[in-house]
Order: structure tokens, then C-alpha cells, then sequence
């Protein structure tokens, strides 16, 4: 049998601490787009495994209908419901986003209703928003930007960031010059007025490349875009102290635990991966096992808002390590204590290592 420890769900949010109705709880299991009309987003590999294992937590049969799990977890409370599936999915140490809008618990009160550790991940362009907001030029925006990252990077285990897609790595993975920088924050700070976000490409690059020389891991957003494209932003920071996490690499798992082999502080992440595959997520763990060397895997749920996904995310990560391992085993090809050495290693050991939460 493969057993796993308490697992390290190296990237997620906070969960809702307001009641949902059917078509809000709907609203968080898929993507942003809505479904086709007459569908609903239950309808998904995900809504299929909440329906799975999160009703009988709650004291209902299995895959009972939407309706019925969202009247009893309103009888429950959203406390109660968080306390007992956050529990049931065997988190041992949360690390949170805390750049995320909405009303979500942060780390202390997820780690309260988990029964868990937890730690602060600092999402960069929210807190690059916030330092705009009280500087007055674009000289003192930049210093006070350098200060807020080294300032983050005491209290924080990683900085995160959604920018890589749009900011221009992928043509310029180099750091910006300083006439450069100081030329895009006197634009972007005078749009920042009329309450624009931080889209700057050239901001954007320095942000990173601050956050690189903080010396803390960098968890890189790849959403639907090839990870491939960041080769040569791993190729300039090889070396510096910093390593690099890509996070959420579905449908390009595999490009992304090619990167991992490639480069000794590239690391890619299993969670969205496999929880959004559901009853096939074997088979993708199986894939990305083939490509990445094994200590270089991190196990995250990516959860975020609904309690319920992080019991998906965990089921998912543990059923799919115990058949692709196990099948080895049988075979042959695999010894049974390596077996459990590797499946330690995914979901606890390397973020563990990489973080260095001790």
C-alpha cells in the first residue's frame, strides 16, 4: 500500500466565509467563463468528485444531488462545513496566497480550521498596487518597491506572481534598465490614478527580477499558456539563489516537467494537473512522472473559496500516486519502500525542502 503523509499543499487560497447558493458555490468549481446555458459547471470532472467525497463528510451518500449537499451545508453553517472537510483532507501545512480579491480567510484562520500549519505566499502586483498608492513620484515608488519586496521576504515563504504570461519574458527575460524602469513607472503611476492595476511589461520584468534577488522561491502563474516560453527567463536566473515553482501547468504538464528536468531550480507543480483531470488523473501523474526527476514534483490543491476543493485536490493527488505506484510496484518495476520514499517525497518532502519550512 502506498501511504502518504500529512500533505504540504504548497500553493492555495482562503476559503469563503459567507454562505453560497447553488449558483455561487457553482460559480467557484470551474473557470471564469460561465457554461452553456441549460448546463451547469457540476457537470465537470471537478463537480463530479465533490459530489464524490465531500457529502459524505458532511453526513450524506455519495454523489447525492447539488441541491441537497448546498441545503445541508447551509444547516451546517459555513464554520462547521470548512472545519469538517478541511480536516478530512489531510493538510498538514497550507501555504496561502493572500493576493487573492474576495472575502477569504487568511493563513492563521485557515490553519485554525484545517487543524494545520500555514504560511504567507506574497502575491507581487498587489503588493506593487499597494506601494504606488503612497508614493508620490516614480523615484520614490521604485525604492519603496525594492523595500516592500526585501520587507515581504522576512515574514513570507515565497512571492508569487500572475505576470509571466503578459510582462514580456518571453522575448526579454534579462532584468530592465534603470532608465528603462524609471521611464515605465512615471507612465504607469499616472494611469495608477485613474485606478488602473499593474499591466506594465517593463514594471512587470523588474518586479520579478526584485523578487529573484530577495532570494525566496518564486511561484510562476502559467494558467493555459505553454511554460515553455519562460526557458529563458530559467536560463537568466540559473544560479542566484532563487528557484522558480510553475504553477498550474494544465493542459501543459508536460512541457513544464520537461523545464523542471532542464534546469536544477525549476520545479513544476502537480495540482491543478490532476485535480482538474479527475477520474484520469493517473494517467497525467503517470506522464509527468516519465519527464521531471522526482524531486523536483510539488503536490498543491490551488484551491481557493471552497473548502470542498482542497478535499478533491487531496483525494485526487492520492488515489492517482497509489495507482500509478502501486501498478509499478506490482510489475516489478519499483520496489515497495521506494515506492513509499517517492510518494513521501511528492507530497510533502520537496516542499519542504524548497521552502525550507523545517
Amino acid at each position: 500500500m502506498i501511504d502518504t503523509p500529512r500533505l504540504v499543499d504548497q500553493y492555495c487560497h482562503g476559503v469563503l466565509r459567507t454562505e453560497l447558493g447553488l449558483g455561487t458555490f457553482e460559480a467557484h468549481l470551474g473557470p471564469a467563463a460561465p457554461p452553456a446555458s441549460g448546463t451547469t459547471l457540476f457537470d465537470t470532472q471537478t463537480g463530479f468528485a465533490v459530489r464524490r467525497w465531500c457529502p459524505p463528510l458532511l453526513g450524506l451518500e455519495a454523489h447525492c444531488p447539488p441541491a441537497r449537499y448546498l441545503a445541508r451545508r447551509r444547516e451546517l453553517g459555513v464554520a462547521e462545513t470548512g472545519r469538517r472537510l478541511l480536516r478530512a483532507a489531510g493538510i498538514g501545512t497550507y501555504l496561502v496566497d493572500t493576493g487573492a480579491p474576495g472575502d477569504l480567510t487568511g493563513p492563521a484562520e485557515l490553519a485554525g480550521a484545517g487543524a494545520a500549519r500555514a504560511h504567507e505566499i506574497v502575491r507581487l502586483e498587489p503588493l506593487a498596487e499597494q506601494v504606488a498608492d503612497t508614493s508620490g513620484t516614480a523615484e520614490s515608488f521604485l525604492g519603496n518597491l525594492t523595500e516592500a519586496v526585501q520587507g515581504a521576504a522576512t515574514h513570507s515563504v515565497a512571492f508569487s506572481s500572475a505576470a509571466a504570461p503578459r510582462c514580456g519574458l518571453v522575448a526579454v527575460p534579462e532584468t530592465p534598465g534603470r532608465v528603462e524602469v524609471r521611464r515605465a513607472a512615471g507612465r504607469w503611476l499616472a494611469r495608477r490614478r485613474a485606478g488602473g492595476p499593474l499591466d506594465d511589461p517593463v514594471l512587470l520584468r523588474h518586479l520579478l527580477w526584485i523578487a529573484i534577488g530577495a532570494g525566496r522561491p518564486l511561484q510562476l502563474h502559467t494558467g493555459d499558456r505553454d511554460p515553455g516560453a519562460l526557458a529563458g527567463f530559467a536560463a537568466a536566473t540559473a544560479g542566484l539563489g532563487a528557484d522558480l515553482v510553475l504553477l498550474h501547468g494544465s493542459p501543459h504538464h508536460r512541457t513544464a516537467a520537461r523545464l523542471a528536468g532542464a534546469f536544477p531550480h525549476v520545479y513544476a507543480d502537480l495540482g491543478a494537473a490532476l485535480t482538474h483531470t479527475g477520474a484520469r488523473a493517473a494517467d497525467v501523474l503517470a506522464e509527468i512522472l516519465e519527464l521531471a526527476p522526482f524531486g523536483k514534483l510539488l503536490y498543491s490543491s490551488g484551491a481557493r473559496a471552497l473548502p470542498e476543493l482542497h478535499v478533491v485536490a487531496a483525494h485526487a493527488f492520492r488515489a492517482a500516486l497509489g495507482r500509478v505506484l502501486g501498478a509499478w510496484v506490482q510489475d516489478g518495476a519499483w520496489s515497495l519502500p521506494d515506492a513509499r520514499r517517492v510518494a513521501a517525497m511528492l507530497a510533502a518532502g520537496n516542499a519542504t525542502r524548497v521552502y525550507r519550512l523545517g
